[in-house]
Order: C-alpha cells, then structure tokens, then sequence
C-alpha cells in the first residue's frame, strides 16, 4: 500500500508489475545520504550494490513527480509500448514532506485527471471570497482589490493530501512508488557525460559513519531518463546542477521561507472559503514578506507568513514573527477560543525567470521547483496584480503539474519513437543518445523547448521583474509603486529584465550594523515555543543515525563556523531555523569549539525546511537526506493530539 513505512525492518519484498506478471525486488526500507566524505576505514564507493533497470525513474513524490509518472502511464495505455516507472519519495508516506497554504488552480489537473471531481480528488473547498489587508501595528486598513486576484474557480486544499490522492491515481495505472526511499547521489555514465539514476542512501551507519552489524548498502536504481522532481533546493539537484553547470546563464536562485499554522476556529468566525492576504506589519520596509488567512473546510483555517531570506538583520526570526504576528487584532479576534492543529515551515523559490537553470542534461531534466517554476509575483500580497505570496509552493502547482506533463511526453517519445505524435513538437523531436545500450540516456532537449512554449514560461515572463523591484532603496514601498505600472498598465512588456544578483546569504548584514530585534515572549494560546511547535509537525529520525545536517568533513570547521557566526552575525541559524535544531551553547575549555561558545546540531529536530544551508553566512552547512523516511509527517489528517504523537524532540543533540 501506498504510503505505509516499516521501521521495524531495514528491508521488505515488494512486488513489481511487469507484463509478464509479478517479479520482486529486495529494497531498503531505510534511506540515508553519503554524499559527505567519510572517515578512513569504510568507503562506500567500493561497497557492492545491488541494481534494478526501469525506463523512468522519479525522484519525489509531489505534484510535478507524480504528475510525469501518471502522465507516462497514460500514454502507455493510449499508444502502447511499455513503460517502466520508478518514484522514489524520502518521506515515510507520500505527502509527508509536502508543506502549502494553499489556494490551488485546478487547470493543469483539469489537464491532467479531467474526472477528478467524480473519483474523489480532496479539492472540497472552493474558494468564495478575496481581500487585502494592510496592517500596521495595531490596525488593519482594506486595500484594492484588482480583478486579476479574483480566486473564482480556485480550491482551498491541503497540498499534502492532494499529493496522497495522486500517488493512488498513480499505482492505479501500475506506477511503483517506493515511500522511505531518497535518493542520495546520482549514478553517472561511464564517462560522466550522462545521468543513469539515482543511488539510494545506506542503511545501518552509526553517528561516526560506520557500518553497524545491520549495515545494508543502497541501491541503484538504474534509467534511461531520470526526472528531478524533489522541490526547491534539493541535495539532488544541487549535485546535477553543479555537475553539468546548468547554472552557468541562470541568476542566482533566491528563496522565501513560508511557516503556517493550521486552526480549528469558533463557528462565529468561520467562513468557509473566505480568502484573506495581508501585507506590512510585522515586516518593516526593508524586508519582503507577507501572510495569508484561509477558511478551510471543517472548521479549520490556514494561516502563514512567507520571509524574503534575503532579509538583511541577522537577529530576525521568521519564526517568532510569525508568533507576534497572530497577536495582531486581526487574526487575534479569529484564533481566540481556537485550537492550533499543526505547524510546519519550507523554503520556497522566489527567484522567477531569470533563476531557472537550464532544465535538461543527458539523461534527464528538473521539473516543478526543482528547476523554479514558482510564479512568486502570481502568489504574493506586494503585487498589485497578484494572489499571495504566501502560498507557498501551492500557486506554483499548476506550473509544477505541467512540467511533470511535458517532460513524461518527452521522455514517452524518446523511449518510443514509433509511437510518438508527429504534430507534437515536444515528441517529434524526443530522442535517445549515442551511447552503448549499458549507457544509453534520453535526450531531454525537447522538454526544455516545450517548457518555454507553455504558459508556464509566459507566465514567467510576464511577471519577471516584480520579484526584483523590491531590491530598491525604498524596499516594500518601492517595489510595490513598481509591481502597479509593471503588472496593471504594462502587463510586463518591458523592454528591461531586471537581475537577481546576489545569493540570499549575501545580503545579510553584520549584526554590528543592525538593531538586535527583542521578541515577546509566547503566551501558550495564541503564540507558542519553538518546541511545542515543531512537536506539531509529527517530526522523527532513528536515533543513532549521522547527522544528516553537516559541516566540511576537514579540521578546525566547527571552530571557523562558531567564530565568524557568533562574533559577526550573532548565531544567526539559532534565530533563522524553525525548528531549533540550531544552538551556540555557552561553554569553557574544551568543550567550547571557539569564543565560548558550543556548536550544536539538533539534528533530531529538522523539519525539513532547508532555511539553514540557503541562509547561514559562512555557506558551510549541506543538507543531505536523512535515514529511515524520517522528517515531518505534514499528512496527518485529522490531526491528532500533541499527547499521540510518538516522537522525541531535543534542545541538545549530535554535533
């Protein structure tokens, strides 16, 4: 069954459908990355693997992934000519680590499962309503509403639910979707000119990374096309980006970090379907951000702010802004005598256009927000002609769909020429490469042209400057003069593009040219402690397991990271991570790593968010997937009790 994870076991049999019946193949349950060195003594590049063939292999289980897999399913069914295909998700349960607002478009579904409505897709609330509020401390003022943000025909949903349906939609069609597996580090070509899959992570490594008794090395799913479909800012597609420099005429990317609550309301108060975005307060002029309110269905409201992380106060904390945030009287008169349900937070690319890499490399290519297909502007309170930006990933899903759609029609005719449509350009021109048949690999030029002819890129296109217009001496105030001409009266026929230039990371100031900001402290009604928060989100790893959050394997790197972070940006990943998985601990001697001060690595608390290696001043912290699908578990629904949930939470862990 889909979405079921057994961490009794480090391995389980499952079957596989062929057109001959069923074969099985022994898997891993458990998936750790090893992209880091490790010490002398195990090396895992001489470790024998075991391996499995299958045409397509995905990488992530959300909107764009399970899109490309249905899609590829369909188009077997329609033309024949078979089709393997493999989707690999690091969380436990397909949805798990899927994080939205949200508000979604349905026309890529639409697209994609026309009869969605009649076979039970969870879009049960329709959106009835849009506003826009500008709050100053104390106040909340009504602002224009411009016709283009009118939500008519847009659903409220749960994005991680969503996602749930569509895996089932998925094996349905004879998709193999393996829950708890991550892909840990791509498997090259021979000559390195070509992606052949994707290797999972071992399992059974000790903190020191060293095989224990019950040490089972990862496998290599082996494919003639891998499709990079993990969100933003994956350690996958970091890995092939730098390997094939897709970057090379890209800008930087630049993120926000969306954090939300979810609420169950008083009746007076509820209005379902009821749209609500807000922008100023808590956010001074200088920094981008702003927060949504949506009435779900039964009761609950989902509610957020969404960061700039190219913030510039080392000492800001989008997570205490966002608990001071709901004392505002505007949410406060909304929550009061409510239930908080669940939290969780999740970077998310703001970058638009100008940052998007390209999209294909030999073997493969990157959908949804693994290559950036967010329609920030689309999604944001600053833009006049815009919904919110703090939707998070959501106002990007129908983008995330139809990338999914065309890179499956591409790969289809690349594997099946004879099958392909003629009059499709996408397919016409969809081919294998010239390699021996161990290394054949797809070539996925076709998909990055089909992009680019989508509404998609015209989407892009047309708002590509918004987004940057806030980098002005003016800050919010300027951009938002701007985002009116561009968006209302030019509709972004500009003959400019204007560049993201720095990496979010860089326009962070010292902390000796900041203010410090002093936060008030959570009442445990309406705010709360970072603990208590994270505790909602469902968060496990296995005990015992390295750090999945790691600095430079090379000595003297705690000592270098401690000091300049502490004595410059006043332990800015202590204030930047949701999740308190950051400390700088006072301590003497030997146990300070430098200035008194102890670097530790919460690393049982992680939700996932990747804030910490897009932020953090010194660029010395990668992310790697962690063992045994563990992580959040955004899923849960209805959401049980704090007093059910079977998790352990740390304010002191591995280092």
């Amino acid at each position: 069954m889909i979405g079921k994870s057994l961490f009794a076991s480090t391995s389980r049999i499952l079957p596989r459908p062929t057109a001959q019946g069923a074969t099985y193949l022994r898997i891993s349950r458990r998936a750790f990355a090893t992209e880091a060195d490790l010490p002398a003594g195990f090396n895992p590049d001489t470790v024998e693997r075991e391996s499995d063939e299958c045409d397509v292999c995905i990488v992530g289980g959300g909107p764009a992934g399970l899109s490309a897999a249905i899609r590829l399913k369909q188009l077997e069914a329609e033309r024949g000519g078979e089709v393997r295909v493999v989707l690999l998700e690091k969380g436990a349960e397909v949805g798990n680590h899927i994080l939205s607002g949200a508000v979604i478009e349905p026309r890529a579904l639409d697209e994609l499962l026309p009869n969605w409505k009649e076979d039970g897709a969870p879009l049960n609330q329709a959106a009835t309503s849009d506003s826009m509020r500008f709050l100053t401390r104390t106040a909340s003022i009504p602002m224009p509403h411009p016709p283009q943000m009118n939500n008519k025909g847009n659903y409220i949903v749960s994005l991680s639910r969503l996602s749930a349906w569509m895996a089932e939609q998925a094996e349905a069609l004879g998709v193999e979707i393996y829950p708890g597996f991550a892909g840990s580090k791509p498997v090259y070509t021979a000559d390195g000119k070509g992606v052949r899959g994707v290797q999972t992570g071992d399992v059974g490594l000790d903190k020191n990374y060293q095989p224990k008794d019950s040490f089972e090395p990862g496998m290599n799913f082996l494919a003639k096309c891998t499709l990079i479909a993990e969100g933003a800012h994956g350690s996958l597609s970091k890995q092939i980006q730098n390997h094939f420099n897709l970057r090379e005429n890209a800008d930087p990317q630049t993120y926000g970090l969306g954090i939300k609550e979810v609420w169950r309301v008083k009746d007076e108060v509820y209005e379902p379907g009821k749209i609500v975005h807000t922008l100023g307060w808590p956010m001074d002029y200088k920094t981008y951000g702003g927060s949504w309110l949506y009435h779900m269905e039964d009761n609950m409201v989902s509610l957020g702010l969404v960061i700039g992380l190219d913030y510039q106060n080392p000492t800001l904390s989008p997570f205490r802004e966002f608990q001071r945030m709901k004392h505002h009287p505007f949410f406060a008169k909304i929550l009061e005598g409510g239930e908080c349900l669940a939290y969780g937070a999740r970077a998310l690319n703001e970058g638009g256009l100008q940052s998007i890499p390209k999209l294909h490399f030999p073997g493969g290519a990157l959908l949804g927000c693994s290559a950036g297909f967010l329609n920030v502007p689309k999604a944001s309170p600053h833009s006049p002609s815009s919904r919110t930006h703090a939707d998070s990933q959501i106002k990007g899903t129908h983008n995330a769909m139809k990338s999914g759609i065309l890179a499956a029609e591409a790969a289809y005719a690349a594997l099946h020429p004879d099958l392909a449509d003629p009059k499709s350009t996408t397919e016409a021109t969809a081919s294998m490469s010239d390699e021996t048949d161990a290394d054949a690999v797809i070539d996925m030029s076709s998909y990055e042209t089909a992009v680019k002819e989508s509404y998609i890129w015209k989407e892009l296109h047309e708002v590509r400057n918004l987004r940057p217009s806030f980098h002005n001496p003016l800050g919010m105030y300027g951009g938002i003069a701007y985002s009116g001409v561009d968006s209302l009266i030019l509709k972004g026929r500009t003959p400019w593009t204007l560049r993201n230039k720095k990496e979010d990371y860089e326009a962070t100031k010292k902390a000796s040219e900041t203010t410090p900001i002093v936060y008030p402290k959570p009442d445990g009604i309406l705010s709360f402690d970072i603990l208590t928060s994270v505790a909602r989100t469902g968060t496990n790893h296995a005990e015992g397991q390295p750090s999945h959050l790691r600095l430079p394997q090379e000595a003297g790197a705690k000592a270098r990271h401690t000091h300049t972070n502490v004595t410059e940006y006043a332990g800015l990943l202590g204030n930047a991570c949701p999740a308190a998985v950051y400390e700088y601990q006072d301590a003497e001697g030997a146990d300070a790593d430098s200035d008194g001060k102890k670097f530790v690595i919460n690393s049982q608390n992680c939700i996932h968010c990747k804030t910490c290696s897009i932020k953090v001043p010194t660029q010395d912290i990668t992310w790697t997937v962690p063992e045994g699908g563990g992580g959040p578990k955004y899923s849960q629904y209805p959401f049980p009790h704090p007093s059910d949930w079977d998790m352990k939470l740390t304010s002191t862990g591995m280092t």
